[in-house]
């Protein structure tokens, strides 16, 4: 079931926009907006702007509540929270899918489910809260909803990125295969091997990792697909 309703959205995130408008921008994919008669703006600038205060409202969060932290352990949080897996999660649970205005393609493919469509769509979210009221406004939205509320307890987990995951997300929004993972190396003593697996995945993407066990390998593996798609 849809709801292009914006009032029911609202009601579910506890806030009344002051200029509607901009939470249906936010809403509106480019599929719809290139068939309605009346050519709607669609949400792509507002992603684009979106992504840029979630950067920076997340740098702040995460600077204030670890204050001791030096800038690399920030910055691999920040990579975790803003990643597209973890924004994924939040749009779903937000039934942000339910909300968006899809053209007759996108809605016959599933679109309301894509994963990266959903981010996007997330994001263009975030920059509706901004532009309706300001700085705070967006930060309360992302502080209650995208920010774990607890940090301390998850501190650990922001350390570490799930390549893996990234990339099943990245190919999954590509409509691609997932990726293979196959050993294809291993050197060093029992007790202290060195692992070297290939990553493959789409049209003739490779990549190698290497890590004292299978797994540690896959995410390298994994890592080094993700930057040859500029993920």
């Amino acid at each position: 079931m849809t709801d292009n309703n914006p009032d029911r959205f609202q009601a579910e995130v506890g806030y009344q926009f002051r200029n509607p408008q901009f939470l249906q921008e936010a809403l509106t994919h480019s599929s719809y907006a290139q068939e309605a008669a009346d050519r709607p703006r669609d949400n792509e600038q507002m992603e684009f702007l979106g992504d840029a205060v979630l950067t920076f409202v997340v740098s702040t969060i995460l600077a204030d509540a670890f204050p001791d932290w030096e800038e690399g352990k920030l910055t691999r949080a920040r990579s975790r929270l803003v990643a597209a897996p973890h924004l994924h999660t939040v749009a779903s649970r937000l039934n942000l899918g339910q909300h968006l205005r899809l053209g007759r393609g996108e809605e016959k493919t599933g679109g309301r489910e894509k994963p990266a469509l959903l981010v996007n769509a997330l994001e263009a979210v975030v920059a509706a809260f901004y532009r309706d009221g300001g700085i705070e406004t967006a930060r309360d939205f992302i502080a209650h909803f995208i920010v774990p509320a607890d940090l301390g307890a998850v501190a650990a987990e922001l350390f570490t990125i799930d390549y893996k995951s990234a990339l099943q997300e990245h190919l999954q929004a590509d409509r691609t295969a997932p990726a293979e993972y196959r050993v294809v190396e291993e050197s060093g003593p029992e007790h202290q091997k060195t692992f070297t697996v290939e990553a493959r995945a789409g049209d003739n993407l490779i990549a190698r990792g290497r890590g004292g066990s299978k797994k540690v390998a896959e995410q390298e593996a994994a890592r080094a697909i993700l930057e040859k798609l500029g993920g």
